[in-house]
Parts: structure tokens; C-alpha cells; sequence
């Protein structure tokens, strides 16, 4: 006991710290890939319902619900990331997110798999470089149990595209 006490006084204050800090992430799927969305970005998750079509709009803004007495957007992320139409399954939900530059927009997704906690050393950035198509949504890579896990970039995605 002694001694961890000890190895721990020779680790800066600050990379404690750092090394302890986790953020949670859902687990989606779209395909066959997995991604994760930042939790304290979620205000529910629902299943699948009635999405009424908006005239006029990108082929991956599929419409808007009304949850709750509130119209929410709603976007089909496979389109967003330029990935095969949705297949509507038993497994489908639209998760309603809160984004800083849109407010509430709902997200079609395969499957919502699990919620991670991902120390913030387990996270490798992606750099800002020229991306183009579902890679300019990525800013991370999470590692957990062995697998890969995509990371939203939430600012990055927009209902104008």
C-alpha cells in the first residue's frame, strides 16, 4: 500500500488527472461499423415512427416528428455519410440529439449497442486535414475491449450539409 502511495507522488498532479478523466459514449451501428456519440449530447433515444417527408429538402433530411408536442428534424446518417439507404429493422431508433449550432435534430440509426466510458488516453484525435464525406463527421477514434469505435464530431454535422 505503501508503495502505490508512493508512485503515484512521482506522476504529475496533471497527468493523474488526465489519465482518470472518461467520457461516456453511446454505441451505435450504421452497417457494419460502430460509432459513438458523446451521452451528454443525447436528450432521448426512440424507436423508430412515422417521419412526415419535408418538400424540397437533401435526400438525407428525411422530415421531421413530432415528439412530445416538439417538431424535431430528422436525419438518416447512413445518407449523411454517403452510406447505403436505411433499412428499417426492429433494431432502428432516432436519437435526439442536442447540437450547439441546430438545437434538437433526430439521427436514424441501425442499432443503439451499448454505452462505453472511454479514458481520454484510449481516444486518438484526427487531425482537421482536408476531409471529405463521412470522414470530415470522425474527430476520434475511441479504443475499447479490443474494437474500434468512430467518434462523432457533433459540430461538424449540420441540416444543411
Amino acid at each position: 500500500m505503501e508503495l502505490s502511495a508512493n508512485v503515484n507522488k512521482n506522476v504529475p498532479e496533471e497527468e493523474r488527472q488526465r489519465s482518470v478523466e472518461m467520457i461516456q459514449y453511446i454505441v451505435i451501428r450504421l452497417g457494419e461499423e460502430q460509432y459513438g456519440i458523446d451521452i451528454r449530447n443525447i436528450e432521448t433515444i426512440t424507436r423508430m415512427q412515422h417521419v412526415t417527408r419535408v418538400p424540397k429538402m437533401p435526400a438525407y433530411l428525411k422530415g421531421v416528428i413530432n415528439l412530445r408536442g416538439v417538431v424535431i428534424p430528422v436525419l438518416s446518417m447512413r445518407l449523411r455519410m454517403n452510406l447505403a439507404a436505411d433499412e428499417i429493422t426492429k433494431n432502428t431508433r432516432i436519437l435526439v440529439l442536442n447540437l450547439e449550432q441546430e438545437g434538437n435534430v433526430g439521427f436514424i440509426v441501425d442499432e443503439v449497442k451499448e454505452v462505453v466510458s472511454l479514458n481520454v488516453d484510449d481516444i486518438e484525435k484526427i487531425g482537421d486535414g482536408n476531409k471529405e464525406g463521412k470522414a470530415s463527421l470522425i474527430n476520434g477514434v475511441g479504443k475499447h475491449n479490443g474494437e474500434l469505435i468512430s467518434l462523432f464530431d457533433l459540430n461538424a454535422i449540420s441540416l444543411e450539409g
